[in-house]
């Protein structure tokens, strides 16, 4: 029987007075109250004419999707500038840490017994010269057969010998380094700690073992001599060899003989041959061997026929065919002052020149 306010009939079943109310466990909190797109007007809003029962509230995902392309945005530039960075200095902070070694040089000029034989024909003063069985070019360099050391891969001592080779042929070979007009050829393989002294040594050429053109490639003053055949004359040999357990020295002996005939002379005037002979020790750690760039160290050069009286610091100045040394050399030096190099001059065996 039913209570004094229930129906006689009983509370109908799912109603508020009989049994779980199945409302009763939700909960409208703060929250969720503010998360709700409508929202129905209060009375005094409804007293308006025309008013609406209920209004629509602005969207949250508006103000979070412009929020998160913000923050994507963000993430991108982020990201660009690393890539950036990465790519304009790679391996930038292990460079800073290195220390490379400066190059040492020594180039001494051969002065010739008499007058520099000459022909018209510069076949014919190569198959009467010394260098008659020369390679042409870049055959004359040859890499050696290579092995593995304790510390260095049979690829990495190939990497060391490929870029020695690469240096030398940029250096004694190419025709715009030869002349003087260019010399990026040859720096473009200088490790980036030796640079700033490559770059002094042509902005300001010094006879002090460190800023002499010459120590670093072969040049000739292009207002006396050029080129009379671009077949150059090598021989020579490469080796290389560990000196530690983080560096690989390579040590390149080799000779090249020019053929020159006086700046635009032309065709039919005589040529005469000049011989270089240069002795270069390369070193490279694992950093030079992934970028294919050298250390040069030492570089010792003989050049000849040369006047001794004459600079060969910034360039060659060869003697050609018919001429003789100038007399005198160079001024003596006092052993007991600081700040110079030993001024060097030789003589160039008689052996050494054509025989014509």
């Amino acid at each position: 029987m039913g209570g004094p306010g229930d129906p006689p009939e009983g509370t109908p079943e799912g109603g508020p007075g009989g049994g779980e109310d199945e409302y009763r466990s939700v909960v409208f909190d703060e929250s969720f109250v503010r998360a709700a797109r409508l929202q129905e007007y209060s009375a005094q809003e409804r007293m308006a004419d025309h008013a609406p029962a209920v209004r629509r509230r602005p969207s949250l995902h508006r103000g979070l999707s412009r929020q998160v392309l913000i923050l994507v945005l963000l993430i991108a530039v982020a990201f660009g500038t690393a890539i950036y960075m990465g790519v304009r200095h790679p391996y930038g902070s292990a460079q800073a840490r290195r220390t490379v070694d400066p190059l040492r040089m020594t180039v001494i000029p051969l002065a010739p017994q008499g007058k520099v034989p000459g022909a018209v024909d510069a076949e014919y003063l190569y198959a009467h010269s010394p260098a008659a069985q020369f390679a042409v070019g870049a055959e004359g360099i040859p890499l050696p057969a290579s092995r593995s050391t304790a510390h260095f891969s049979d690829s990495q001592v190939v990497a060391a010998l490929s870029a020695a080779k690469d240096y030398i042929v940029r250096s004694s070979l190419y025709p715009e380094v030869l002349d003087s007009s260019d010399v990026q050829p040859a720096r473009s393989l200088v490790d980036p700690g030796q640079l700033d002294q490559f770059d002094q040594s042509f902005e300001h050429p010094a006879a002090d073992g460190r800023h002499a053109p010459t120590g670093w490639l072969v040049r000739f003053d292009p207002t006396r001599a050029e080129l009379a055949d671009r077949k150059v004359r090598v021989q020579g040999s490469l080796q290389a060899a560990e000196t530690d357990s983080a560096t690989l020295e390579v040590t390149a002996d080799h000779t090249f003989v020019y053929a020159l005939r006086q700046t635009g002379a032309g065709a039919r005037a005589p040529v005469s041959l000049l011989t270089v002979r240069r002795e270069l020790t390369f070193r490279f750690d694992r950093d030079d061997l992934r970028t294919h760039q050298v250390q040069l160290v030492v570089s010792y050069v003989q050049a000849g026929p040369l006047s001794c009286a004459e600079d060969a610091t910034n360039h060659l100045r060869p003697l050609l065919a018919g001429q003789t040394a100038k007399a005198g050399g160079p001024a003596g030096t006092d052993p007991y002052a600081t700040g110079g190099a030993t001024a060097l001059c030789g003589t160039l065996a008689a052996g050494a020149q054509p025989k014509v």
